[in-house]
């Protein structure tokens, strides 16, 4: 057999504690070694401390110690003590000097108190909620507490740093090592989440005492989220709480729209032992998510006086029946001494009695014997005695504390996918070799995804770019121990990181609608209005992954492709609107009509909004061909003609047709033919136009950019001289863009890129020697209009908003034709088109948007020449609809000058929260409403006062949010206000309908609802007497009457009456109590006869049964010589008894206690005489008897049998044998002993020996032998092994053929 592993001894016998101390005082940390002359470091911070003013270090022998002089903030920190290669981590625990009295008046009762209620708790609650019972931390009382000074909480602290009780780790919880003190944080498993910091203000953990209440608060900030937040709140890792919300838990969510702040709130009501563990708080909204941790610590609450240990047994449910809620067992953990604290007998005696020391019953019962369980349980008032036992015995079995592993695994972690975990143990001696297991399987260091580190006693296994391949179970092997935990790999929702955009196309293109995701690989989902889009057999629809990047493809759209298309992934989703529109060919610049001269160019064009169309050109109707002289050219948006060398031949009508579209461009070509005449030589010069002067006829219009060129025919002879003016400005070639040209019956004059500074009337000059001419051109330059101003939301609707612009400041100098709206989401960049058609209005209604979304607009304005420069974008603004009504609107109660009216909350609320309700009212058959107060409610039920009384009024609500106010919900009818006569009635609870029995100083509190209006008169009476008012108060209200006794006495028993009238109508009911007390000691007990081992007794009842029946008697023995007192009977009904079973030659006395429903009396009655046993006259002597010898020499009772296996798989060989006493067993192979052999493991159960070969092979044949050994003998039985080869598929395929 392998030998056991050594185990390292510590080098130190005594270690230092970690201390709590205030600031100024003096510490001190001591410390012992096993070997005296061991040399010892202190640290600080990993730092050495040298002695000095501030730290003083001594040694005496193996005796060592630091001293730390005026403990400050700075010096509360983490501390080391080094002997060897042993070292001891502790810390120093600096407190305000106000906080440590608290420390130290509840550092006693905190240790005392604590283990026995994490018992109870844990055997109560589920396994989800418990934290890890399985950790040993959870089931050791020792690893329970520490020995340093817990510190009191206060208010500003969270438990976590209060409190020095490790708490149980939650099952799959993400368990921080650095949580460990004395952990080293850059050594830290990295299991942290990315998130996005959703909370602007997260829940803190926080201490309740039991009975009490506590609220935790948390904020999210909406104002960057598209949709509202959703919270969820757990308790443990998997329960959710929003089922359990109800008396001891609610939820509430509020709504700041200022602000924009959600607040949602948990409060507990109550809180219970139970309650106490780790919590987490989860929001998230669409594909962004957060959540946060925090910790909740019930303490217990501390003892009063009146303690009843029946109250213990009583149920939780705070409505009153007793038959409602949980039984909570917490309170049976008290000593039986602080059960009797508050009874009147204690009181009484409490001079008398000595206080004893605070035991550990535990310990007791750990150490004592079976037959005294239950004498200690009636001593210590255990009445789980059978709980108790149950846990005692699974704690007997609990193993030792591990001397290999100094820290172990925590039972379970939890990491990201992608992300690296860390997994670390300490063991106690530095140099051992640790294996990491796998699922049982070792874990081989291959590449970069698992890496092993060692430093100094800590073991790390670093896990890199987790996967879901990594969830397994974990085990850590030094030796022949092992620790093991589990690891949970969380895979994180797939989020949308880039969402789809909104687009507008022509009929028959191509769409392609790009997402995309936060993960490769990741399935998605694709929606249109709400129903799945499949792969079809006209492949209408193609999806298409590349990476993170998710694309649905639409060839050829149509009219019914428009609608919303949305993506959907398990963590978030994304939509976008598509719309198809008909093509519809815009006309930026039609052909105009030409008329120019022989073998000049003659150039038609035209512009039209589509660069991709083509088309045709037609000469009175007939195809235009290109050739030397005619030029057919497309540019861009741009087709033109072009005709060089004009002939007369070329005159006639030209038309443009595009191609798809019904409709043409039309122009005419005039030629213009110049007749040459014999003119004398001195002819006065002429200007031949047809338009001139100022009239709108002869006003040459030019596009802004545009050229101007202006030929114009002129005659003279000689050949006359050319001047043209601006005004009185002579314009010459001097700008670079003007350009004047003269030649032979022509003058052109000619403007690059004209601009509105270039409009106005220009005038031509010719002359000659003959004379001269003039003549005024008026050129007008147009251009696009101005952009409009920035578009107002006037309002908006559920999928629509109503927009409202001013003209553009100039319209271009032609008139505004239109305006072209476009609107995106505010986060998106694409601007999507709402009209085709120019629209003349300056107020726009748009629609199809998304409700909940956020947008912008913008406008264009269009005149003849083109359109303008888009405006400045609309402020962002969010397409909500207002409420429905709200519905159920009823009057709840009514009075002179008041009315209460409730209702309901609207069915449609929209994707907006609402905001409150507005109530008004008004005067019948006025419509002039009257709002019933300022503001709004949140409530659905409202009083409204200080009405006139006998007036009609009508009564409407309305639901707000920020849409404005729903469509009112009113009365049926006007109500008159008037107070209603109802009869008085009393309700008596079903608890009351019975005697109500409290016992002695208990409260009454009674509360007796009823009905009446106007309020009725309430007379209560005792025994047809009045109250004692001194004794007993009475509160009365609308709708109740309270009777209260703060401490009840005998004497308040009897039957109590109330009474209700209204005017002549009266109504009454009665309640009986009894106040019960412990009763008076039984009288007169007498030792009526003895024989034997039995004593007759016989006594008399009490004068005093307290007020009730007496349920019986306990009658107890007691031996002269020890005085101790036995129970003989414990509810003995009559009032005489035989006590048998009495021991002879002992002399008894008895003591009776009386008992009824309150307890026993406070004294008992002590028999007068006592009893003697009297001894008989012969002496037993027991006989003697030879002991039997039992030995045997071994045998085997069923041999080894001879096997043949197939290599490759373990085999095992099975024996049995007995054997007194039993044998030491060996296993032979080829008669070699082969015990210390790893191939081999050996067991032994119950005599039947197995020996088992793991994975053997043709090598491990042979014969094996088992010989058993003892001091009476041997016995030896083998077998034969035979290993056959493993059959390959192809030598199995030959086989078959063979066979064939």
């Amino acid at each position: 057999m392998p030998e056991p592993v050594q185990k390292t001894v510590s080098a130190f016998a005594k270690k230092p504690k970690t201390q709590v101390a205030e600031e100024g005082a003096t510490v001190v940390f001591e410390t012992e070694t096993e070997k005296p002359d061991a040399k010892v470091r202190w640290q600080c911070n990993t730092k050495d401390l040298v002695s000095d003013d501030k730290y003083v270090i001594k040694a005496d022998g193996n005796k060592h110690s630091l001293t730390i002089q005026e403990v400050t903030k700075e010096d509360g920190t983490a501390y080391a003590v080094i002997a060897g290669g042993s070292k001891v981590k502790f810390d120093l625990k600096v407190k305000e000097k106000e906080v440590m009295e608290e420390v130290k008046l509840e550092l006693k009762e905190k240790r005392n108190i604590q283990f026995y209620e994490s018992l109870i708790v844990n055997s109560l609650l589920p396994e989800e909620a418990q934290g890890g019972a399985g950790d040993p931390a959870a089931s050791d009382p020792a690893a329970t507490y520490t020995e340093a000074p817990v510190k009191a909480p206060t208010p500003a602290e969270t438990p976590a740093a209060a409190d020095t009780t490790p708490a149980a780790p939650q099952p799959g919880a993400n368990i921080q090592a650095h949580d460990t003190p004395g952990f080293d944080e850059s050594q830290a498993p990295d299991t942290k989440t990315d998130l996005t910091g959703l909370f602007t203000e997260k829940p803190q953990s926080g201490e309740v005492t039991v009975g009490e209440n506590i609220h935790f608060v948390a904020k999210v900030n909406a104002a960057s989220l598209l949709k509202k937040p959703t919270i969820k709140w757990f308790k443990g890792k998997w329960m959710d709480l929003a089922s359990k919300s109800g008396k001891n838990l609610q939820l509430k969510e509020l709504y700041d729209r200022n602000s924009k702040v959600y607040t949602f709130e948990m409060q507990i009501i109550a809180a219970k032992p139970s309650f106490a563990g780790a919590y987490r708080c989860e929001v998230s909204s669409r594909d962004k998510f957060d959540s946060c941790n925090f910790d909740i610590t019930v303490h217990e609450a501390r003892a009063v006086e009146g303690f009843d240990i029946r109250a213990a047994f009583r149920r939780t449910s705070m409505d009153g029946s007793e038959e409602a809620g949980e039984l909570d067992f917490s309170a049976l953990l008290k000593k039986r001494d602080s059960c009797f604290k508050g009874s009147p007998g204690h009181r009484a005696s409490k001079s008398q009695v000595k206080s004893e020391p605070d035991e550990d019953v535990w310990e007791i019962l750990q150490k004592a014997p079976a037959s005294e369980y239950e004498k200690i349980a009636f001593q210590y008032g255990i009445t789980d005695l059978r709980g108790m036992l149950k846990r005692l015995k699974k704690m007997k079995k609990e193993e030792k504390k591990s001397e290999v592993f100094l820290k172990k695994l925590d039972p379970a972690y939890q990491v990201e996918k992608g992300h690296k975990m860390k997994l670390c143990i300490d063991v106690a001696n530095e140099d051992v070799d640790v294996k990491w297991l796998k699922n049982g399987q070792e874990i081989q260091s291959t590449g970069s995804k698992y890496i092993f580190e060692s430093v100094g006693n800590k073991r790390y296994l670093t896990i890199n770019h987790c996967s879901l391949s990594d969830d397994a179970t974990y085990t850590c092997v030094v030796g022949d121990e092992k620790c093991t935990t589990e690891l949970f790999v969380k895979e994180p929702p797939v989020t949308i990181t880039s969402n789809l955009e909104d687009q507008m196309v022509m009929k028959g293109e191509r769409v392609e609608l790009e997402c995309e995701v936060s993960e490769e690989g990741a399935t998605v989902k694709w929606e249109k209005d709400g129903v799945e889009l499949t792969r079809d057999e006209s492949f209408k629809y193609r999806f298409k992954k590349d990476g993170r990047k998710h694309v649905l493809i639409i060839n050829e759209a149509t009219k019914e492709d428009c609608g919303h298309y949305t993506v959907k992934t398990n963590g978030g989703e994304s939509m976008a609107e598509l719309m198809v529109s008909e093509k519809e060919l815009e006309v930026y610049q039609n052909i105009a009509d030409l008329t120019v001269k022989a073998k000049d160019e003659a150039v038609f064009k035209c512009e039209v909004s589509d660069e991709t169309v083509k088309g045709i050109w037609y000469k009175n109707g007939v195809e235009v061909k290109a050739d030397a002289r005619t030029h057919i050219t497309h540019i861009g948006r741009i087709h033109k003609l072009t005709i060089d060398d004009v002939k007369p031949e070329d005159q006639g009508d030209y038309t443009f047709v595009p191609e798809g579209y019904a409709f043409n461009l039309s122009a005419k070509l005039n030629f213009l033919e110049v007749k040459i005449d014999y003119v004398p030589r001195q002819d006065p010069p002429k200007i031949h136009l047809d338009c001139m002067g100022h009239t709108a006829d002869s006003t040459i219009m030019v596009v802004a950019g545009n050229k101007l060129r202006l030929d114009v025919p002129i005659t003279g002879d000689p050949a006359p001289t050319v001047v043209w003016t601006k005004g009185e400005k002579v314009m010459t070639e001097g700008d670079g863009r003007l350009h004047v040209e003269s030649t032979k019956g022509h003058c052109i004059f000619t403007i690059e890129g004209a601009d509105k500074q270039d409009e106005g009337l220009y005038s031509v000059i010719v002359r000659n020697p003959a004379g001269e001419d003039k003549a005024d051109i008026n050129v007008k330059v147009v251009d696009a209009p101005d952009p409009p101003s920035a578009p107002r939301i006037l309002s908006v609707g559920e999928d629509s908003c109503v927009v409202q612009w001013d003209p553009p400041k100039s319209d271009g100098g032609n008139p505004i034709i239109g305006y072209v709206m476009e609107r995106k989401k505010k986060k998106s960049y694409r601007w999507m088109r709402l009209n085709f058609d120019p629209y003349t209005d300056t107020t726009y209604e748009a629609k199809r948007m998304i409700e909940g979304v956020e947008y912008e607009m913008r406008v264009y304005a269009v005149n003849a020449i083109g359109m303008s420069c888009h405006s400045a974008a609309s402020q962002p603004f969010i397409p909500v609809a207002p409420t429905s009504e709200p519905v159920g609107l009823c009057v709840d109660d009514i009075s002179d000058t008041t009315i209460s009216l409730k209702w309901r909350t609207p069915e449609h609320l929209g994707s907006s929260e609402l905001d409150g309700y507005g109530v008004e009212y008004c005067k019948e058959g006025s419509d002039e409403w009257v709002p019933a107060f300022e503001g709004l409610t949140e409530r659905t039920s409202v009083i409204i006062r200080d009405l006139p009384t006998g007036e009609k009024m009508q009564f409407r609500v309305r639901a707000y949010n920020m849409a404005g106010p729903s469509a009112p919900t009113s009365l049926a009818q006007a109500v008159t206000i008037h107070e209603i006569m109802q009869k008085p009635k009393i309700w008596i609870p079903r608890n009351l309908r019975q005697t109500l029995i409290k016992k002695v100083e208990e409260t009454i509190n009674l509360v007796i609802p009823f009905q009446g209006k106007p309020r009725p008169v309430i007379t209560w009476s005792k025994d047809g007497e009045p109250l004692n008012p001194k004794q007993v108060s009475v509160r009365n209200s609308d709708t109740d009457t309270i009777l209260f006794i703060r401490k009840s006495e005998r004497k308040d028993s009897g039957k109590y009456e109330v009474k209700l009238q209204i005017e002549n109508v009266e109504d009454t009911a009665s309640i009986s109590i009894q106040i019960v007390d412990l009763p008076g000691s039984p009288e007169k007990l007498k030792i009526m006869d003895v024989w034997g081992f039995n004593v007759a007794l016989e006594w008399k009842p009490p004068k005093d049964n307290g007020n009730c029946e007496i349920t019986g008697y306990m009658v107890q023995k007691a031996d002269k010589k020890t005085m101790e007192w036995y129970t003989v009977y414990e509810l003995y009904r009559r009032t005489n008894c035989v006590v048998a079973d009495l021991i002879m030659g002992n002399e008894y006395i008895f003591r009776i206690y009386a008992v009824n429903m309150v307890g026993l009396s406070l004294e008992p009655c002590f028999s007068a005489d006592s009893a003697y046993i009297q001894k008989t006259g012969f002496e037993y002597k027991p006989p003697t008897y030879k002991e039997h010898d039992f030995s045997e020499a071994p045998k085997f009772t069923h041999p080894l049998v001879s096997r043949s296996v197939i290599a490759g798989y373990n085999a095992t060989l099975s024996c049995s044998v007995r054997g007194i006493p039993k044998p030491k067993v060996t296993w032979y192979k080829n008669k070699m002993d082969i015990s210390n052999e790893a191939k081999y493991r050996m067991f032994s159960k119950q005599g039947v020996l197995t020996l088992e070969i793991r994975k053997p092979c043709s090598f491990d044949g042979g014969v094996y032998m088992c010989k058993a050994v003892n001091a009476s003998g041997e016995d030896v039985v083998e077998c034969k092994l035979e290993i056959r080869p493993q059959i390959t598929k192809e030598e199995k395929d030959k086989q078959m053929n063979k066979a064939d």
